[in-house]
């Protein structure tokens, strides 16, 4: 058991905030086999779509390295061959695509032989997953977006997203209403990458303990994305470097949120807009909740600088919970 606070909290995140580093590497061998197995299904079934393998993605926390314990699904992207099809932009969440050819199964997979319907590719991908290996059940995703598989040897289920790209690059995806929407997770990896490696890769472990305290649900929960957004604006615009004491960084974090939930938060893709679409009473909430735990997390700072390890370690577990480690 730990007497410092720094070896508290290097326990906190290796046992129960960040991923096993091998369930992690079983985690990602398992994707890329079901992506072979997927990538099969059209020489297999006659009336499986075509697909580009060079379109497929990795995307979500797991891709992006942010996600924590316990690791319970896998997010893919699986693209689509357009044969000749096109797409009309109605707005960056509609969009409607295009047969605009003879492709018997694209066609048969369109509302009216013209207009691909994103619900009955979801399900086609559902109904083709059953004769994969290791099946145990696949079903359409509640906001109908995606196509979530369970295997029987693993204890995480995989999102699969059909997905077309566009011809200036962007992903079109299921809107959950049967047209589709606009996406590139690209640009989400790319941003966490650079600014992580902008602070000498130190901002993985903050985003991770700061979503763990956000998952506590101690107050209104921050949307995950829209949390990871604002720990990366924050640290984007410091010209200062994160360090790798997770502990000082929280605060900094919590500080920063207690005015910064106010404010329009950006889609990092240029896609959606504002991100932050809570209600005024829901930020005032987290303002509240980040301003009440910067505090106890100061106090746990001030025990440490006295070298009070047993009080520090004893008010950090206010902070995170009976999860945190006991002293000694």
């Amino acid at each position: 058991m730990p007497t410092t606070v720094n070896s508290a909290f290097a326990q906190f995140l290796k046992e129960t905030v960040n991923l096993e580093t091998e369930r992690s590497k079983t985690a990602r061998s398992s994707r890329d086999w079901l992506i072979r197995q997927i990538n099969s299904l059209p020489e297999r079934e006659t009336d499986f779509p075509k697909l580009v393998e060079d379109f497929h993605l990795h995307y979500g926390s797991f891709a992006r390295k942010t996600k924590t314990r316990p690791l319970d699904d896998i997010d893919i992207m699986i693209g689509l061959h357009a044969h000749g099809a096109t797409h009309n932009v109605i707005s960056h969440d509609l969009i409607k695509v295009y047969t605009n050819s003879n492709n018997l199964i694209l066609n048969s997979l369109s509302n009216d032989g013209n207009t691909i319907n994103s619900k009955m590719v979801i399900n086609r991908f559902v109904k083709s997953l059953s004769n994969i290996y290791q099946y145990k059940s696949a079903e359409v995703n509640r906001r109908h977006e995606a196509a979530v598989l369970n295997l029987s040897s693993y204890d995480w289920s995989f999102d699969i997203v059909p997905c077309f790209q566009a011809t200036d690059g962007y992903y079109i995806i299921p809107d959950g209403n049967g047209n589709w929407k606009k996406t590139d997770p690209r640009l989400d990896k790319s941003k966490t990458e650079r600014i992580n490696q902008a602070h000498d890769g130190n901002i993985l472990n903050v985003i991770r303990i700061v979503k763990y305290w956000n998952k506590r649900r101690v107050v209104n929960t921050i949307p995950s994305y829209l949390l990871e957004n604002m720990i990366l604006n924050y640290y984007e615009i410091q010209n200062i470097k994160a360090t790798s004491y997770v502990d000082m960084e929280f605060i900094k974090v919590m500080d920063y949120l207690v005015n910064a939930i106010y404010n329009y938060i950006s889609d990092p893709k240029g896609i959606q807009g504002n991100l932050n679409n809570l209600s005024f009473d829901e930020k005032s909430n987290i303002s509240n909740a980040a301003l009440k735990y910067s505090d106890l997390a100061q106090e746990a700072r001030r025990y440490e600088k006295n070298e009070d390890h047993k009080s520090a370690i004893s008010k950090w577990s206010e902070v995170f919970g009976n999860t945190f480690p006991s002293y000694g």
